[in-house]
């Protein structure tokens, strides 16, 4: 961004206003709805969306069932991404700003850190997966040239080799952070329609090669059975929560679309679509490698590696490269930037924002992160879309019920104006968060193994697995009940 693509806010107190956070200019909004619905390929078309079903089908769920919930849960989150893109692109405002109006201009650093921690966690993992495939390249050219032993403590469950190219990785994503928000729309134009057509060359090849996509798809994948609905709502809010991130900080992109018309299309076309048919190929293909190997591979990582041709291997691989970053780049790396930026807007940068997230995406551990599929699903995905379900829920309930979608932009960047509450806190809208989120916590600590099961009810257990539903919906009740209380000079 440079100081041409934004607005001079009259008035601004300096220490809430950067080039990054000012308003986009309308000259400056030039993204239609192809540029946002290549946005979501972009950022859906990666290795957790290839596998998204996996820890469904591995519960006891069939492979239909388990797109069922894949879609649902997308259309599900379309939702709250579509009304949180609204202000964006009305007032040419990110997220952080946003959030301001409903938290105080000091307070939004509370929901801003939250969203900038999930991102956090998941610039790391997506950089160590697009790391382990730099390691199955090198594997596949010379065999055993990144075997250096374990790094570090027995406990780090961490292999010197995969930590290097995990590095290595990482330095690419850096090389992004440096170039600057201009890169991502050309990042992801240029790469989604290479990815959707590696995706089904990869599709197309498994299933010719497996007998056909009938015999694909009736070969099972899993011998457990389960009664799909005890699995329906834990897997479909973790669904919602797996977007919950970027339903939240949407406005940092609807900022540049043209109209709510572009923004709201766009959306619409890309993300529930991809996330559906890039799940249907993780499954399909992963049917064939049963057939064709014998057992169900579904890290496409290490079914590419099986390919003879080194050729083929290298450019598979940097096809996944390429959907990694992509994806981390525009979905874990612009939110927190902007986020951590908001803490300290005259000395934080974008720039900087971005380079404190890639430092914290490494001492996060993101390895230990994705070990198994009940971590992922009810610690993680679950866990904190009970977290970030109650922001979304304050947000929106501000802004369209409360406020009815009419916002002062130039108090959003001053002291002492529409959004200052007390003392630049919002009591109302904290108040109400902490509230929302605490039904939640008994059950992510027993799901977490920090307390035993069996010392929480099984009510609050089974709350747990409607986590994010719970939050929005008490989240956004609550700010509509307590923010005339406490602001009763305010509205």
């Amino acid at each position: 961004m440079s100081h041409q693509g934004t607005v001079n806010v009259e008035g601004a107190t300096a220490s809430l206003i950067n080039e990054d956070l000012a308003p986009t200019r309308p000259e400056a909004r030039t993204w239609n709805q192809w540029h946002l619905a290549a946005l979501w390929v972009g950022m859906a078309v990666c290795v957790p969306t290839y596998t998204i079903a996996s820890s469904m089908i591995d519960q006891g769920m069939r492979w239909w069932q388990a797109l069922l919930v894949v879609a649902l849960g997308n259309f599900v989150v379309l939702l709250p991404m579509v009304l949180n893109g609204h202000p964006g692109t009305a007032y040419g405002i990110p997220f952080p700003i946003l959030a301001r109006a409903s938290f105080g201009v000091l307070g939004a650093n509370i929901p801003a850190l939250l969203r900038a921690l999930v991102a956090c966690g998941w610039f790391g993992i997506q950089t160590w997966i697009g790391g382990q495939a730099i390691y199955s390249v090198v594997e596949a050219i010379s065999p055993g040239a990144l075997n250096m032993g374990q790094l570090g403590p027995a406990w780090l469950g961490l292999e010197t080799g995969r930590f290097i190219c995990f590095i290595l990785f990482w330095v690419t994503n850096v090389y992004f952070i440096w170039k600057g928000t201009e890169s991502i729309k050309w990042l992801e134009t240029a790469s989604a329609p290479f990815l959707l057509l590696s995706g089904i060359a990869l599709l197309w090849w498994a299933t010719s090669e497996a007998g056909g996509l009938g015999k694909v798809l009736s070969t099972p994948l899993s011998t457990k059975e389960a009664s799909f609905g005890s699995l329906f709502w834990p897997n479909l809010t973790a669904m919602v929560g797996f977007w919950a991130t970027l339903s939240l900080n949407i406005p940092d992109f609807t900022r540049f679309a043209r109209s709510q018309r572009d923004q709201l299309m766009g959306q619409a076309m890309g993300l529930p679509t991809t996330m559906t048919l890039f799940a249907f190929i993780g499954i399909a293909v992963t049917n064939a490698t049963v057939v064709l190997y014998g057992q169900a591979i579904w890290d496409p990582v290490a079914l590419v590696v099986k390919f003879n041709s080194v050729t083929v291997v290298a450019v598979s691989l940097i096809a996944l490269s390429i959907a990694t970053l992509s994806t981390n780049i525009a979905a874990n790396v612009v939110s927190p930037a902007n986020d951590i930026s908001n803490l300290a807007p005259e000395k934080i940068s974008y720039k900087l924002g971005g380079y404190i997230t890639a430092g914290i995406g490494i001492v996060i551990l993101p390895w230990k992160l994705i070990e198994s599929s009940q971590g992922y699903i009810f610690t993680w995905l679950i866990g904190y879309s009970a977290l970030l379900g109650p922001i979304g829920g304050i947000m929106i309930a501000d802004y369209f019920l409360l406020r009815r979608r009419e916002l002062k932009v130039e108090d959003l960047y001053k002291r002492g104006g529409e959004y200052e509450y007390a003392g630049g806190f919002n009591v109302a809208a904290i108040v109400a968060l902490v509230l929302a989120v605490l039904p939640n916590v008994p059950g992510f600590l027993a799901e977490a193994g920090i307390v035993a099961k069996e010392t929480v009810p099984e009510f609050l257990r089974s709350l747990y697995t409607y986590a994010w539903f719970v939050g929005f919906l008490i989240g956004g009740g609550l700010h509509l009940v307590l923010h005339p209380v406490f602001n009763k000079k305010k509205g």
